[in-house]
């Protein structure tokens, strides 16, 4: 109900500055951190522009960065690096430049979509599978149990719940099992995996959020360019905690773990914001063809396990 002598219109703008200024705390702690406009720029790919393709001009990544107040010249040079890492490929078309996805940064987003988007813990079948690998195999092999999502209690010792992958680069590691009482399961998996590093970070990220998830829900909006703001910021600070995440079964996480906690988080403002920041993309990603690039039905699909 609104309050004699004070209109409806008065109201809206009150909550909208309210939503900005929500937005504005978060743009304050992304400025507060070292620059990464380059892992911006990965997020941006890996949330937006792979579903619609893969390429995009890169006057509509310069439209997105004005929304943060981050001038060409930083872009240009992200973008630089990033093509001359390997992870990007540049295509120039009269005057233009267009960048897309190299095979090294498809394969990298192909595995961390999943993780991002999607949350299924493994069963939890009692016990361990505890890996023991040579001295001079642990470097060729840690990058792989890493990303199969294996923790290291110990040095030359690797873990993950039964059942787990073991890759091809560890197939020759000492296998066991190990099992104890909840409270030991517990305590070794903290200790592999430093739950309790992710679990401040989680909880961190969730006092960043929270302000805008108030905002939004109580009913307020923004310009279709900060919602891609807000969408591609949100994400690029999950991001960067979940992959850290192994996403193990309830039972050997601690009671107050706050990984569900923060996902529901991330994934109510998202639906909050996802539609307006679509229709900035519908109205600004161009591809190669000089068309607007594509709306996929997969985002749809995020977070809707």
């Amino acid at each position: 109900m609104v309050s004699a002598g004070v209109s409806a219109s008065a109201y809206l703008a009150l909550w909208n500055a309210m939503s900005r200024r929500a937005l504005d705390l978060i743009l304050d702690h992304v400025r507060a951190e070292p620059s990464r406009t380059w892992s911006i720029i990965v997020t941006i790919y890996g949330d937006a522009i792979v579903p619609r393709g893969g390429s995009v001009w890169l006057g509509t990544l310069l439209a997105f960065f004005k929304g943060l107040d981050i001038a060409d010249g930083v872009v240009r040079t992200a973008m630089s690096r990033l093509a001359a890492d390997g992870w990007l490929t540049r295509t120039r078309i009269g005057r233009n430049s267009f960048y897309g996805l190299a095979d090294k940064g498809r394969e990298t987003f192909a595995r961390a979509t999943e993780h991002i988007y999607s949350h299924r813990p493994p069963e939890w079948r009692g016990h361990f599978q505890m890996l023991l690998i040579e001295p001079a195999a642990r470097e060729g092999a840690r990058a792989a149990l890493d990303a199969a999502g294996y923790g290291v209690p110990l040095p030359g010792v690797f873990i993950a719940p039964a059942g787990a992958e073991v890759p091809e680069e560890a197939l020759a590691a000492l296998r066991l099992e190990v099992s104890g009482t909840p409270e030991a399961q517990q305590e070794l998996a903290g200790r592999a995996w430093r739950l309790e590093e992710t679990a401040q970070a989680y909880v961190s990220f969730m006092e960043v959020f929270a302000p805008l998830r108030a905002a939004l829900a109580a009913g307020e909006t923004l310009t279709d360019l900060e919602a891609m703001v807000a969408r591609v910021l949100l994400i690029h600070e999950y991001r960067r905690i979940v992959l850290r995440d192994p996403i193990l079964p309830a039972a050997i996480l601690p009671a107050d773990w706050p990984g569900p906690a923060a996902r529901a988080l991330c994934a109510d403002i998202y639906a909050h914001v996802i539609a307006a920041s679509e229709r900035w993309l519908d109205d600004n990603a161009v591809g190669e063809d000089g068309d607007p690039l594509p709306a996929s039905a997969k985002i749809g699909r995020r977070f809707k396990d």
